[in-house]
């Protein structure tokens, strides 16, 4: 039986914070991954991912591009080097069968998959790296914790943090 770990709580209040915790993370994600994020509206979740896609492209050596929140598109679709990143918002999606539209449930195991807004799933994936995002201080500090069963590495390096 595999027991949920967790990082440390890391401040990200500062937008170089979460530009160095993103790229950090970076050096752990592999195809096959599942990462959802989590928390309220203007927390940081799109911002750590477009730095995490930004940092994955630079070190493929392409030149970083615009990431954009795809809360209109539901999914935009990101080829780094041999790494296809689907980067899905949920936020308007209100019905779970919804889900089975998008092809979010399509075989992962070739990439790596970033959701926003995941409470809508019925069911959690088995591998799965989750991340909370929340405010404290009356919105003046914003913190990360970094959930997984599987990814021990990742969590150990981020208890560190």
């Amino acid at each position: 039986m595999l027991i949920a770990t967790k990082s440390s709580i890391i401040d990200i209040s500062l937008e170089k914070n979460t530009e160095s915790i993103s790229k950090k993370f970076s050096n752990f994600i592999k195809k096959g991954d599942i990462v959802f994020f989590y928390g309220e509206i203007g927390v940081g979740k799109t911002t750590f991912i477009k730095h995490l896609i930004n940092n994955l492209q630079i070190k493929s050596e392409l030149k970083p591009t615009e990431v954009p929140s795809p809360t209109f598109n539901i999914v935009n679709e990101y080829q780094i080097g041999e790494i296809l990143i689907n980067h899905y918002d949920l936020f308007k999606i209100k019905d779970p069968k919804e889900l089975y539209n998008i092809g979010i449930f399509e075989d992962n195991s070739e990439i790596v998959t970033l959701v926003e807004w995941p409470e809508i799933f019925p069911d959690k994936p088995k591998k799965l790296i989750e991340l909370y995002f929340s405010y404290e201080d009356n919105f003046q500090r914003r913190n990360l914790e970094i959930f997984s069963e599987h990814r021990r590495e990742l969590i150990n390096e981020f208890k560190q943090t």
